[in-house]
């Protein structure tokens, strides 16, 4: 089974972290930045990237933005806040609810997908407008597993300038936010995109 294959792939924390972290160090001071911004849900994913970008140029040099929108689980703003204040970073809101439901007033039929794909997208746009307006660079959330099995918005979560999860599977993110230090409300809570009400990433893939 697919997830028995991946529950074998234990890494070595230290070592990893410290190869991550290198890379985000470097990518980013090869463009001639110091910062970092990346969208914060109170998800395990981002707030691993969140301390990792902390540790690699320092908590006073990342921003993570948060992005609700009004039929958001106020427990992931909640929980976004936590996790900044854990590891040091500085936070902005963002209410996406204006735009996303001006745009949604010619199509009154949409979709849940269709609104969260918008969602996604505009969050996305957020975080570009935000990394001109900080000179920063936008780190990525999204591990291997996802991206294996297109569980993503392309030019939405998927969009960034460079992503440290990019070539961890989710039990490897699972055991690094451990290790790291990401609170255990976020580490243990069942990962969501929160997208609408009661969404959840495994019953969307079928997977646990």
């Amino acid at each position: 089974m697919f997830s028995e294959v991946l529950g074998k792939l234990h890494i070595n924390e230290t070592k990893t972290i410290s190869l991550l972290v290198g890379f985000l160090r470097d990518e980013i001071s090869k463009v001639g930045v110091k910062k970092t911004v990346l969208g914060l849900s109170g998800g395990i994913d981002s707030s691993l990237s969140a301390f990792l970008a902390a540790k690699a140029m320092g908590s006073e040099n990342v921003t993570g933005v948060i992005m609700p929108y009004r039929f958001s689980n106020p427990k992931s703003e909640e929980d976004a806040r936590v996790v900044a204040k854990a590891c040091g970073i500085k936070i902005k809101v963002v209410d996406i609810s204006s735009q996303i439901d001006a745009y949604f007033e010619r199509y009154e039929d949409a979709s849940e997908l269709r609104k969260g794909n918008k969602m996604a997208r505009e969050r996305m746009t957020i975080l570009y407008d935000h990394s001109a307006m900080l000179d920063a660079l936008v780190v990525g959330t999204s591990n291997k597993t996802e991206l294996l099995l297109g569980y993503g918005t392309l030019f939405g979560d998927m969009a960034s300038a460079l992503n440290p999860l990019g070539d961890l599977f989710k039990t490897q993110v699972r055991q690094l936010s451990r290790y790291i230090g990401v609170p255990t409300q976020v580490v243990e809570k069942a990962p969501s995109a929160d997208l609408w009400a009661g969404q959840t990433d495994e019953q969307e893939l079928g997977y646990t």
